[in-house]
């Protein structure tokens, strides 16, 4: 007789999870210098979780209640196969939400296929619009492919499209209101992020690039009519966001450091090989891939292992950039 679990994922600060941010691959055709070493040594691909594990996690996931799949990396497009996977997905019983996050470069390619399969919102990363800064911030981009492929998603009518920008001062924060106008254009959302300290670089100071998001804020309002439209909500993650009057697009800031919104949290991230990460700032974990791969292994024994680690999440983060990152795996091990 099959076990009966929780419909819905519970905290121990009764905050109900109902998003899973699911890591395809640590692998990217971008090296942001905010997210990744130049010199990057990669999972080895053992270690990395098929696309059949990657579906088993999704259906025990989505079988307590998750309601939420965003798939990150990474790059998510260059993971091969990777269509094969969002199209099962879209076709998930109980997932509402079908969602992703890309650095652009293939979208161009993918973005029609990728609205067909059922994937409904998507966040592209652009942090400059200038070519030569581009390339310089993501150490290969192409902004030009980029750029075509935000407009190829425009054109495919996703439910929603949402640029991500982090902002360094002294690099790029002299774009804020370029990127916001980009934006406007195309009647989509933007948000900024501040930048958080995971994984060790050499490249620049965190502590001395970093922009606030009261000051970006500040910025803009300078320029746009800024209307706020409350605090986040879980469909929308934790970007504060504003209204622009006459314009679809929304301005959000992701604030980490200056407005913790940890008390919302209402979601968790599976890296690519395996390992359930119960909070974006801390290392508390649990192994799954040993639970995929151990003899005998059912989608019950997989969903006991998932309700036994919510009990390990943690009330909240504590970023830093006054030392040592806490955190030493990058971003792109992390999932986005």
């Amino acid at each position: 007789m099959a076990t009966t679990f929780p419909h819905t994922l519970v905290d121990p600060f009764q905050r109900q999870i109902s998003y899973l941010r699911l890591s395809v691959t640590d692998r990217c055709d971008f090296r942001c210098v905010y997210c990744m070493a130049e010199d990057m040594q990669f999972v080895p691909k053992p270690q990395v979780l098929t696309l059949e594990e990657l579906y088993r996690v999704a259906e025990a996931f989505t079988g307590l209640g998750v309601s939420k799949i965003r798939l990150t990396g990474g790059e998510p497009l260059i993971r091969n196969n990777i269509m094969s996977l969002v199209e099962r997905l879209g076709r998930l019983p109980g997932l509402d939400e079908l969602v992703l996050t890309t650095n652009g470069s293939r979208l161009a390619q993918l973005a029609p296929a990728l609205r067909d399969a059922g994937v409904r919102r998507i966040n592209i990363s652009i942090d400059s619009l200038q070519p030569d800064r581009f390339r310089e911030i993501t150490r290969f981009g192409d902004l030009s492919a980029v750029i075509a492929g935000i407009d190829v998603a425009v054109a495919a009518g996703f439910e929603r499209i949402k640029l991500n920008a982090v902002i360094l001062r002294g690099r790029n924060d002299d774009e804020v209101l370029d990127l916001v106008a980009f934006a406007q254009e195309r009647g989509i959302d933007i948000a900024f992020i501040e930048e958080m300290p995971l994984g060790q670089i050499d490249e620049h100071s965190r502590s001395l690039s970093f922009c606030s998001s009261a000051g970006l804020q500040q910025q803009i309002g300078e320029r746009y009519p800024l209307l706020p439209l409350g605090d986040p909500t879980g469909s929308d993650g934790p970007a504060r966001y504003f209204r622009i009057p006459g314009n679809a697009g929304r301005v959000g800031f992701i604030s980490p450091h200056s407005n913790n919104f940890c008390h919302l949290c209402n979601r968790v991230r599976v890296t690519v090989e395996g390992r359930l990460l119960l909070c974006l700032g801390n290392e508390h974990s649990v192994d799954l891939r040993e639970v995929l791969r151990a003899p005998g292994s059912t989608r019950d024994t997989l969903q006991h292992a998932i309700v036994a680690a919510m009990a390990l999440k943690p009330e909240k983060h504590h970023f830093d950039h006054s030392g040592e990152p806490d955190i030493l795996r990058f971003m792109n091990m992390t999932g986005g």
